[in-house]
């Protein structure tokens, strides 16, 4: 077989079923069906030939650099359990049908990119793409692909039509690789003022990851929780003010006369003995020990008859309307409760 010898049919079903990446990028395994020996494919991919082997097992079906989307799938291709044909789903299906890559999605940086990160690299910029796959499959990181594992895969997210990871998790994979303070700094700002995700699960797939422990990611995590907390605060004002709630006092301590402190609170009716508390924890190792001490406050809070209101930044981003219906609830029954004890309330 010569470069000029027609290559039989990649399937048998019409073009019309393949996207174009998908007449572009296949694997040994569908060349094979197609009746394409591997000696047929290695002599088509000889130098000057008009294919090409980019990963194992993966072949493009044209000369020249690939584009960024047969990079993405050539990728997927070679890490994925079941390599997908892309052939309809149900017989007789007209409309393309998207190729299917189990056990395998685009992680770190090139996910990020994917998610529409300004301050995450080109795809074409990148050497390798990250690719995340069950700890047990047994593949080796190759050049073009990086091969990421994990003990639970988490459910990707399909990004322009392929399985992508969940930002937290591209964040921490993409962070495992960089040496760069600033731009680890970069990435993780942006995903909370971009609104990708909350910062307490940025860091809980950080610790997951066993990377708290390096200080310029540490030093990039403090300034995340103190962006996160300041979003998280100026949701919690416009909250007040777009649902007409009584306006509270703001960032203040509660103490007993003459007695301790009873802890700092975000917002306070003091008339209503109403208290809401952001909740900005950052799941690390002395999480339970922080989770205590906030369940303590509270409980100490409730016993003298204040009623808090624990709210999340997720929530208050996801369900506004909800939680100012909570806060309104509890300030309307506060008429039905024993008077609070009287306790002196402090700037914070």
């Amino acid at each position: 077989m010569n470069h000029n010898t027609p290559v039989p049919p990649l399937s048998p079903r019409p073009p019309r079923h393949l996207s174009e990446v998908q007449r572009r990028v296949v694997t040994a395994g569908r060349l094979r069906t197609a009746g394409v020996s591997v000696a047929e494919a290695n002599e088509q991919c000889r130098p000057g030939g008009p294919w090409q082997q980019i990963l194992p097992g993966v072949f493009l079906l044209h000369p020249g650099p690939p584009t960024s989307e047969e990079r993405l799938h050539a990728v997927l291709m070679y890490a994925a359990r079941e390599q997908g044909t892309g052939v309809p789903a149900q017989p007789g299906a007209e409309e393309p049908h998207r190729p299917v890559y189990p056990d395998a999605m685009i992680t770190g940086l090139a996910a990020l990119t994917l998610h529409g990160f300004s301050s995450a690299p080109p795809l074409l910029s990148l050497d390798r793409i990250d690719v995340l796959v069950p700890r047990m499959r047994r593949l080796r990181s190759t050049a073009g692909a990086r091969i990421v594992r994990t003990a639970a895969l988490p459910t990707p997210e399909q990004v322009t039509g392929l399985p992508v990871a969940p930002v937290p998790r591209a964040l921490a994979d993409a962070v495992t690789e960089l040496t760069d303070a600033s731009a680890v700094r970069r990435l993780l700002t942006e995903a909370v003022r971009g609104g990708h995700c909350e910062p307490a699960a940025v860091v809980r797939e950080l610790n997951n990851a066993k990377l708290l422990g390096r200080p310029h990611v540490v030093d990039a995590v403090d300034s995340l929780l103190a962006e996160g907390r300041a979003i998280a605060e100026d949701r919690l004002y416009r909250m007040v003010r777009e649902y007409g709630l009584p306006d509270p006092v703001w960032n203040v301590d509660l103490r007993l006369p003459g007695g301790p402190h009873l802890g700092g609170l975000d917002a306070y009716w003091p008339e209503q003995a109403v208290a809401v508390e952001l909740d900005t924890r950052a799941p690390r190792q002395d999480d339970d020990a922080l989770w205590s001490e906030y369940a303590r406050k509270r409980e100490h809070l409730e016993r003298l008859g204040i009623t808090v209101v624990h709210i999340t930044p997720r929530k208050l981003r996801d369900a506004m309307e909800q939680q100012a219906t909570v806060i309104r609830t509890a300030l309307m029954a506060s008429g039905d409760r024993d008077p609070a004890a009287y306790v002196v309330v402090l700037p914070r």
